[in-house]
């Protein structure tokens, strides 16, 4: 509403807010949301978004952590159930009425949100933690969402891009532009879409691990991957490459190379050779 009194942004909070009616429909569009599905958004802000969500959602749990929004988004959306919190710390899922044993993804639990570009990874971590949503939407830095939906051997490929699409389709939708929200960023942002898969690369024991693998390759990126290997398990020569060979895997090949299949498989390799990874 044009006489409506914008909330003035928080720049501890990473607060920028998108006003733009067309593009917040755009996002809502893309959470595809029914009557049947309970939406649970991060940091609404002012409400536009999570307006559009209460109009195509069945339940809209917003959470905000800034308190100074939290009366006017109740009163402007009574309909939608505004949570004051760090959504780093509430528990979505709860929140949700998601039981922790629930297979993954939970049809009917989506997530969606104009995420702070400082809490992008935690965030989509966070998103990602099953029992997983049907769908996460998430507005953010455009860098971030070219690494996250980056192929093998790209230079915005790495860690993030692996460990995202281990457990999800990955789509970068659309690009907003810094002038669509106020105040301005310094860069553009794009809405990133994920769909949980049923069956996850890695299964869920095993992340951790997997997590520790990735990155550690990663931090040897440039290096051949048998020395890689081989900085990060402390190994010799012979049971890395027995490692590599068991995996299918070439020890000249550098790790940005390698997809989320064969990360998978060299952890498979490495377990099966007796590396803990913690």
């Amino acid at each position: 509403m044009s006489g409506e009194r914008r909330p003035r942004a928080k720049k501890r909070l990473g607060q920028h807010y998108l006003t733009d009616p067309r593009i917040l429909a755009r996002i809502a569009d893309a959470v595809a949301a029914t009557p049947g599905d309970t939406v649970v958004e991060i940091g609404p802000g002012p409400g536009g978004l999570t307006a559009a969500l209460a109009r195509r959602a069945g339940r809209v749990v917003a959470i905000e952590k800034d308190r100074d929004l939290v009366p006017a988004l109740r009163e402007k959306l009574p309909g939608v159930t505004v949570v004051e919190a760090d959504a780093l710390e509430a528990d979505w899922h709860a929140l949700a009425g998601v039981a922790l044993n629930a297979a993954s993804p939970v049809a009917g639990y989506l997530v969606a949100g104009n995420i702070p570009y400082n809490l992008t990874s935690p965030l989509l971590e966070k998103a990602l933690e099953p029992p997983r949503p049907a769908r996460v939407v998430f507005l953010v830095q455009r860098e971030v969402a070219e690494r996250v939906a980056a192929p093998p051997g790209g230079e915005a490929y790495g860690a993030l891009s692996v460990g995202v699409q281990a457990v999800a389709a990955v789509e970068l939708l659309f690009r907003v532009p810094a002038g669509a929200f106020t105040p301005r960023p310094r860069v553009d942002s794009a809405v990133l879409r994920l769909s949980p898969f049923a069956v996850p690369a890695v299964s869920d024991a095993s992340r951790d691990a997997f997590r520790r693998l990735v990155v550690g390759m990663f931090g040897f990126r440039r290096k051949q991957l048998l020395r890689g290997l081989r900085e990060l398990t402390g190994w010799g020569a012979d049971p890395a490459a027995a490692v590599l060979a068991r995996a299918g895997l070439a020890g000249g090949v550098r790790p940005e190379t390698l997809g989320v299949a064969e990360f998978v498989a060299l952890l498979a390799a490495l377990v099966d050779a007796g590396w803990a990874a913690d």
